[in-house]
């Protein structure tokens, strides 16, 4: 459902240039129908005629386009908001300067006359050619911070990737990896061997991907099981894991759901008493990470909100679809858009 602008605010915004044209109006029926203005009622019924017609143009034009942008953006169809705002300004104009003309007709008698009717069809000629010069600049302008926002997008999207990999890089990782490689190789050398095939396999993907801006879902999917699989030995029973993701196509944001299940496991307390619950599942277009809720007094050495706000960067350049997140006291949730190409 479109609204529309408040002309409230429209008023406001252009309440100097409403002051301006009154008295620009007045002045310039002095100077332009000095033959019509032989009477001093004669002067205020053109002035104020002239007046009508300048305010009606430009607070209607403006009034129209931005109710036009309510329809059409211009970030996303450049071209239909470009050939609406020309017909929506040539129709609007060529109405409103009749509906004047006939209003003040019927209201007050004020008979445009032949002399000053030739004028104001002028006037529309004026305004039509202001107004597509307006437009095109309008467009312009939009076309050009649309690509400074696209450029903007991608190095955040690049830098967003990079923090990505510098995390699953990070010398705590690899020592709480080697820890519990550590202690396996003593207890189960078959469990140690599936550990290290599993590690080899999350570094390798993290070093496939960092150049990509999406992978297909079953991709990420078959990462966070590896993923899933050295945290699982590293807390055993502690970390309970609820995946259902087995029919779920489209694209993510490569190693996105790593991240959330990450930031569940480094944010959250992790104990016999308070195992933490991750579940990872499909829902109405987004892939939802939601974890029971407990965090840790102490904070990690990355404040949280971090790996989000990576995310969050990521999906402005991928899609329009917003990064969803929901916290009450006992679950945190966060749902991410599925890409579709």
């Amino acid at each position: 459902m479109f609204k529309l602008p408040p002309v409230t605010a429209l008023f406001r915004e252009n309440f100097k240039t409403m002051i301006g044209m009154v008295i620009a109006g007045f002045v310039m029926s002095w100077f332009v129908w000095r033959a019509c203005c032989e009477r001093v009622s004669a002067y205020f019924w053109i002035s104020f005629f002239t007046v009508c017609i300048w305010l009606v143009l430009w607070l209607g034009n403006a009034f129209v386009s931005q109710w036009l942008d309510n329809l059409y953006s211009w970030h996303k169809d450049p071209v239909k908001r470009l050939i609406a705002g020309i017909i929506g300004m040539i129709v609007y104009t060529i109405g409103a300067v009749f509906a004047v003309i006939w209003f003040f007709n019927f209201a007050f008698g004020f008979n445009v006359g032949n002399r000053l009717e030739g004028t104001f069809f002028s006037t529309i000629i004026i305004t039509l050619i202001i107004t597509m010069f307006m437009t095109g600049r309008a467009f312009l302008l939009n076309w050009k911070q649309t690509a400074v926002d696209a450029e903007r997008l991608k190095k955040e999207s690049v830098e967003a990737q990079y923090n990505s990999l510098r995390n699953q890089v990070n010398p705590h990782f690899l020592f709480n990896s080697l820890n519990a490689l550590t202690n396996l190789v003593y207890q189960n050398q078959d469990q140690a061997v599936r550990f290290i095939k599993q590690l080899s396999d999350v570094y390798r993907y993290v070093l496939d991907t960092r150049d990509k801006e999406v992978v297909p879902v079953q991709d990420e999917i078959k990462f966070l099981n590896s993923f899933l699989f050295l945290q699982q030995i590293r807390f055993g029973d502690k970390l309970r894991l609820d995946i259902k993701l087995n029919d779920v196509t489209g694209y993510v944001a490569p190693l996105a759901l790593q991240m959330l299940v990450e930031n569940a496991i480094k944010h959250n307390v992790i104990s016999e008493e308070n195992p933490l619950t991750v579940k990872v599942y499909a829902s109405d277009q987004y892939l939802a990470v939601e974890n029971s809720l407990l965090q840790k007094t102490a904070l990690p050495e990355e404040s949280p909100g971090l790996g989000l706000d990576n995310i969050r960067k990521r999906y402005e350049f991928l899609t329009d679809k917003q990064v969803l997140i929901e916290e009450t006291k006992e679950v945190f949730k966060v749902s991410l858009p599925i890409v579709k190409s």
